[in-house]
């Protein structure tokens, strides 16, 4: 079911995160102390909840699924990330020129609002520039470099959102978070831990009764069909079960556990540690953000993830109060979630890449599991996904898959 209060609540639960540990980002735990006390930071420093290039690329992200859709509507759709892609270029001319941008491609890129500079990463900013010079940006085959930073998956909460309660099945919304966060994060640690936030995010948004423990399980097993061959997928998976685990072992203290899964800064270590406290304190909201920035690491980025979990769990009524008072720009996120809420999404998602110059004609082969023809014993083509199977037919065979794609090495027939 798709609610407005839980659309709401992960993209300002994330914000509230993010603005509460953009505050302390770069200080040591010892710094924290002696500045905030020893329960460290529990408001919005000076009272103003400043988000970060986090929050600030994650509106990003939403808009660019928005343009998606509405080019669904209006011919040429040429698949989700590369809009993404598009709108990540708004938001990199954000950070670069100043207001007005001479041709922005998404309605946020219009705000003057959008052109704080709050320390975005080098690596997104490498790679969007890239991408304005040449058009090109990365993908989970052709890897634009090799970073692992949290700079993928801290933004990709809103692809889980916007697809929640859509026909789109939930494995194919997990490979655009994935993409999502290939556009500028090469490595498997980079954009792996972005298509495990987008499965929980839509799992807690989509099911009224959906637990975190059982959404964080749900997600590692899809992670696995999907990506069987990449070898960072089964480190990626050990990990985040160890960030559960830790979650239970209630002989350490939420700091000491946190210790344990690293600092925050790569992908993996951002998602584990914002997963440790949302299971730990999964239903208390503010001792989750609390523990999720109080470290010596990228404490905007965990608390932001963590914020985007349950806040889609609890939705926006249950943010406490002070933390979405003064938070700025929680209307335009507000507004965001709403239209994300309210878009018409399309079944068929094209979760795959192509080069933004047209409709899609390739469909890339069962062996390279993105997008399959499935021959039904009538004759009829049905598109399957992904995958040796057809989810729909499981009774078929793999002899009656046709697998054609010019762009995986095999090129075979099955």
């Amino acid at each position: 079911m798709r609610t407005p209060d839980k659309f709401k609540g992960c993209l300002v639960g994330g914000a509230s995160g993010d603005a509460l540990g953009y505050a302390v980002e770069f200080m040591s735990e010892n710094a924290i102390s002696a500045t905030y006390g020893p329960t460290g930071i529990t408001r919005y420093a000076n009272g103003k909840g400043l988000i970060s290039d986090d929050t600030q690329m994650t509106m990003f992200t939403a808009a660019g699924l928005l343009l998606g859709a509405e080019r669904v509507q209006s011919g040429g759709f040429a698949g989700y990330p590369y809009y993404i892609a598009l709108s990540y270029g708004d938001w990199y001319g954000t950070q670069t020129s100043e207001y007005p941008l001479k041709h922005p491609t998404v309605p946020l890129a219009k705000m003057p609002e959008m052109f704080s500079r709050r320390a975005p990463g080098n690596t997104c900013l490498s790679a969007l520039s890239h991408f304005q010079d040449c058009r090109e940006y990365g993908t989970i085959e052709r890897r634009i470099n090799h970073s692992k930073g949290c700079g993928g998956v801290m933004r990709s909460s809103p692809v889980g959102l916007f697809f929640a309660g859509s026909a789109v099945p939930v494995w194919e919304s997990d490979i655009i978070g994935a993409q999502s966060a290939a556009i500028t994060h090469g490595h498997g640690f980079g954009w792996l831990p972005a298509a495990l936030l987008a499965h929980i995010v839509r799992r807690l948004a989509e099911e009224e009764s959906e637990t975190v423990p059982h959404a964080v399980e749900d997600a590692a097993k899809t992670l696995a069909g999907l990506f069987p061959d990449i070898r960072h997928t089964g480190p990626m998976i050990a990990r985040l079960k160890k960030a559960a685990d830790l979650a239970e072992n209630r002989q350490l203290d939420d700091l000491a556990a946190i210790h344990k899964i690293g600092d925050g800064w790569t992908g993996d270590e951002a998602l584990c540690i914002a997963v440790f406290c949302a299971l730990r304190h999964e239903d208390d909201m503010e001792a989750a953000l609390v523990a999720a920035v109080n470290h010596g690491g990228d404490s905007d980025s965990t608390g932001a993830i963590c914020g985007n979990i349950l806040g889609a769990k609890f939705g926006y009524d249950a943010i406490p109060e002070h933390f979405k008072t003064n938070l700025e720009l929680c209307d335009t996120l507000c507004s965001l979630a709403v239209q994300m809420c309210e878009a018409e999404v399309p079944a068929d998602s094209h979760a795959v890449d192509t080069d933004g110059s047209g409709e899609v004609d390739t469909l890339p082969c069962a062996t390279c599991r993105f997008r399959t023809i499935v021959t039904l014993p009538d004759g009829t083509a049905l598109d399957s996904g992904r995958g040796t199977t057809c989810a729909a037919y499981p009774e078929l065979k793999p002899l009656d898959i046709i697998s054609d794609c010019a762009v995986c090495p095999k090129y075979v027939r099955e």
